[in-house]
């Protein structure tokens, strides 16, 4: 099944609305219907912004006078962002961005009051499990890059990345407990982060911890001073994109698949999967340019 048919049963709402072409940037129109019917017009701003060179889709959070929370329009605007053109060989690899000091300070807490109703409520819960979700599935590896605070879904946001990069003063908090809302959508992906009474001390106090703690808990895939954020993020991000995308997306898909398994299914699943990575058409150029001593020039062809 193409991967944008997979992508696509996570619920996915509306046109996408990326223009192709280098650093094309998303236009100012919302992709998505209006998430309450709040009669949002359509020259606001999107919540996110995308641009898109050699093979690496910058993902935005652009929003930093609300912190960039993660309210329903903010999370469909992702999703969006996220979906366009999933399947196209020119995609390689998304980095996860924000402006302003505030990487993501979790949900839009005006959207979770009792004037909104139930309905809504599990609209906005439904939605961002469903961009968690999308992240993990997607065929290319999604890239954190964080530059400040990320609290709550924003926390769980850089958790459900497959690469977490953060400068040296950003930290990371589920504080849900501290205000009577437990972060119990935030903590499905911390737990599959951090070691479990690490991430039920962050859930049980709502207390912060640093970048280097988190990189140590494994929250972090590495932490740079803020200087050189950019530069590390996208050293990680050229090389991904160097590489045969189908074998990438294939080593990607295996991970995830084999990871809750025991260990005899883990050997079967990725033995098989090594097979298939041999039918691969880069996968044979790669052994081949690896024995005639030269670089391989990938065709990034699934089969």
């Amino acid at each position: 099944m193409a991967a944008v048919a997979v992508l696509r049963a996570f619920g996915a709402r509306g046109p996408m609305c990326l223009p192709r072409g280098p650093w094309a940037q998303l236009s100012a129109r919302f992709c998505s219907r209006d998430p309450a019917g709040a009669g949002r017009q359509e020259s606001e701003p999107r919540p996110t912004s995308a641009r898109q060179l050699d093979g690496i889709r910058n993902i935005v959070l652009s929003n930093p006078k609300k912190r960039n929370a993660l309210s329903l329009a903010m999370l469909k605007s992702l999703q969006s962002d996220i979906l366009h053109d999933a399947d196209s060989n020119d995609l390689k690899v998304i980095i996860i961005s924000a402006e302003g000091p505030v990487f993501s300070s979790g949900h839009d807490l005006k959207e979770l009051t009792e004037e909104q109703g139930r309905d809504y409520h599990a609209e906005v819960f439904q939605t961002c499990s469903k961009v968690m979700m999308l992240i993990r599935n997607h065929p290319v590896p999604v890239i954190a890059m964080v530059n400040g605070l990320a609290t709550a879904a924003g926390c769980q946001l850089v958790a459900s990345c497959d690469i977490a990069v953060a400068s040296d003063k950003s930290s990371f908090a589920t504080p849900g407990v501290n205000i009577g809302l437990f972060c119990s959508t935030p903590g499905v992906a911390l737990a599959r982060a951090v070691p479990r009474k690490v991430a039920l001390e962050m859930l049980f106090t709502g207390e912060p911890i640093s970048a280097q703690q988190a990189l140590l808990h494994g929250l972090l895939s590495k932490v740079v001073p803020e200087a050189e954020l950019q530069e590390e993020t996208m050293r990680i991000a050229r090389k991904i994109a160097s590489l045969s995308r189908p074998v990438v997306s294939l080593g990607k898909a295996t991970f995830y698949k084999q990871l809750p398994q025991d260990l005899g299914t883990a050997y079967y699943l990725t033995s098989q999967a090594m097979v298939d990575n041999l039918a691969l058409r880069d996968g044979q150029e790669g052994i081949t340019a690896f024995l005639q001593k030269r670089k391989p020039i990938w065709s990034h062809e699934p089969a």
